[in-house]
């Protein structure tokens, strides 16, 4: 049965590629949103994967408005907000609505540490200055904190907030999260740990937010799928083949340096360069052999 929820399917934290002066490349942008729009799978710009932390103020409406444009209301379409400055946020989530987008998504600020009533505030604030959907963003790995559950419970219950992104590998918080959003038709749950994809989904997730769908976006819609139909053989089998094709960029590697290694899987598959931002490098040529090896192996490449 189809998930009836509005924010559900295979959301692709999608990567933000680049020219080599550093701009955004917006032809290349439009090629991969095509590229997830075809395989049934929505853009989600301006997250982790796509360097938001990095990119420029000042390209960030209009990479926003390419896509919007590129998926032409086939799919929904959303975008990231986040900031250490609040009033930055709020200002972003103004812009994009008004290009079009459906949903904004905010992590965490990550300078200060922040108690439950300050994330709760946070939250509420920023609720009630933007102009359209919020999505929370729970994310360990860059800000270092974790949104209670019971903040995520009391902020699920404002009109403004439609659902959560919860990017924690942490079973027992997934069931427990799960049991406050299976039943709820106005709060949703995506898992954006892609590891428990299969889990998330088998236990009643509305949807998934993998990275590796950037270049495998049919494989992810196709777990969604056997997840939202209950058909476990089917789910756990393409959850174990997408955790090996993975480890192609991620083995081995922190945060900062699998992203570099994803963008030059994005170039084997003609998607895009593999400019990266500062701090983040591109990876070696040694490594790059290696990849391109891995990608023959299991029959990746194009």
């Amino acid at each position: 049965m189809a998930n009836a929820k509005k924010y559900h399917g295979v959301v692709v934290p999608m990567v933000t590629p680049f020219t080599e002066d550093g701009g955004i490349d917006i032809p290349a942008a439009m090629k991969i949103t095509e590229y997830l729009v075809e395989n049934k799978t929505s853009p989600f710009v301006l997250g982790t994967t796509g360097e938001a932390a990095s990119v420029a103020n000042s390209e960030r409406a209009g990479f926003v408005e390419a896509i919007v444009k590129q998926t032409s209301g086939r799919i929904l379409t959303y975008a990231g907000i986040a900031s250490n400055c609040i009033n930055t946020s709020i200002e972003a989530a103004k812009k994009y609505f008004d290009l079009g987008i459906d949903a904004v998504v905010a992590h965490l600020p990550s300078y200060y540490p922040l108690t439950a009533d300050h994330m709760m505030k946070y939250y509420e604030t920023l609720a009630e200055s933007v102009p359209g959907p919020l999505m929370i963003y729970n994310i360990t790995i860059t800000t270092h904190m974790s949104i209670p559950i019971e903040v995520i419970e009391k902020l699920s219950h404002h009109p403004n907030i439609v659902g959560t992104k919860d990017s924690e590998k942490n079973v027992d918080r997934l069931k427990k999260i799960l049991e406050i959003t299976k039943d709820r038709d106005d709060f949703v749950h995506l898992t954006g740990s892609a590891a428990l994809s299969a889990q998330a989904m088998l236990k009643g997730s509305d949807g998934i937010v993998p990275s590796t769908a950037n270049f495998i976006p049919k494989m992810f819609y196709e777990l969604y799928e056997a997840g939202v139909k209950g058909d476990a053989d089917t789910a756990n089998r393409l959850q174990a083949e997408t955790d090996e094709i993975a480890k192609i960029y991620q083995g081995g590697r922190i945060l900062s340096q699998s992203l570099a290694a994803l963008k030059f899987v994005m170039s084997e598959f003609g998607l895009c360069g593999e400019n990266v931002l500062p701090p983040l490098y591109q990876v070696s040529e040694s490594e790059k052999a290696e990849i391109k090896e891995k990608l023959k192996t299991m029959g990746l490449t194009k």
